[in-house]
């Protein structure tokens, strides 16, 4: 089997059959398979994939849980179905919006066997009504954004330290460290390879970046300019639907245990990763009003090198200013405004 895409869902209903009908129009000339980990819906998800299953019995394959396994342990039991030589990943409520995704993906990894993994850009489709000041990632745009672009160039208005903006080419595992660019529903990897998972894998919500990193090894990543696939937010979705405190601690402990697992080598290239994390924890903290929290991140994130994040000395300097003074230098800063307006 030279491919298999690793689908799970749960609750899908209303975007399983996109997603599955954007697998089986791609144009490829090789075999492939469609493994779908269902995981026990309680909405009509397993019916749309029983009767896609029985339109295509050779192309589709279904897992279809007895109960609730939960989003980690369905994908590891996902995986462990897939034979391909290859492993494309989409999960249940995204789409593929090019139908040469795949065959483009492939014939790039065969003709260099020295990288793991292959992906491209995505488009963000916003189905939550939430305000696009409140997204890490705007809607409507492309991730990773292209240099020069207007969505790159223009100031983040939530506060957040904007995504970098990413120029197709090769990369590595130290630039995936610093920062995920990797858009799950475009990654291929090479999968014929041996795939050592940490035992705390199973435990993490955002299992697709440790995987990245699992398969990336000391191989090379390939980032084509291609934008290929939907990401859809809204309501339902495992990552999206949580409040941004929420993301930021899976987000964490998510780098922490990447970092345990591969030991001291990586040390360093994990640092603006955590730091990147705390400054957002930080600026969650002050803009809640929470000065005691914003002061523990502020300081975590200093200690993990935060003074060198690019575009951070502005959000340091307020930070530091609102931890030593609280919320009354706005007021000063606004007296001295009107005063020199005089």
């Amino acid at each position: 089997m030279k491919l298999s895409v690793a689908m799970i869902t749960y609750n899908h209903e209303q975007f399983i059959g996109q997603a599955i009908e954007s697998v089986l129009a791609q144009k490829v000339n090789f075999d492939y398979e469609l493994v779908i980990g269902e995981d026990c819906s309680t909405d009509g998800t397993r019916a749309v994939i029983l009767d896609f299953q029985r339109r295509h019995p050779d192309r589709i394959f279904p897992l279809l849980r007895e109960r609730n396994l939960g989003g980690p342990r369905n994908f590891l039991g996902t995986l462990a179905a897939c034979r391909g030589k290859y492993l494309a990943l989409l999960e249940g409520d995204d789409y593929w919006i090019c139908t040469g995704k795949l065959q483009r993906q492939v014939d790039f990894l065969e003709a260099n066997p020295t990288w793991s993994i292959c992906c491209t850009r995505a488009q963000v489709k916003n189905e939550a009504k939430i305000d696009s000041i409140k997204l890490r990632v705007q809607t409507g745009t492309v991730f990773p954004s292209r240099p020069g672009s207007p969505q790159s160039s223009d100031e983040d208005l939530s506060g957040l330290l904007p995504v970098t903006p990413r120029a197709a080419g090769t990369y590595t595992l130290d630039d995936l460290l610093m920062e995920n660019f990797i858009p799950t529903c475009t990654v291929m990897y090479r999968w014929n390879i041996p795939i050592r998972l940490p035992s705390s894998f199973a435990k993490l919500t955002l299992g697709d970046l440790s995987l990245h990193v699992m398969v990336a090894g000391h191989n090379k990543i390939e980032l084509l300019d291609d934008c290929t696939a939907a990401y859809r937010i809204h309501p339902g979705g495992s990552w999206s639907a949580r409040d941004r405190t929420s993301q930021l601690r899976e987000h964490t402990q998510m780098l922490a245990a990447l970092s345990r697992h591969l030991g001291g080598k990586y040390r360093d290239s994990f640092r603006p990763g955590l730091a990147a994390s705390y400054l957002d924890f930080a600026m969650t903290a002050r803009q809640d009003g929470q000065r005691l929290e914003t002061a523990k991140y502020f300081v975590l994130c200093l200690r993990n090198g935060g003074l060198d994040l690019p575009n951070s000395s502005r959000l340091i300097a307020g930070l530091a200013t609102y931890i030593l003074i609280g919320s009354s230098y706005k007021i000063f800063s606004r007296a001295k405004s009107q005063g020199g307006s005089r």
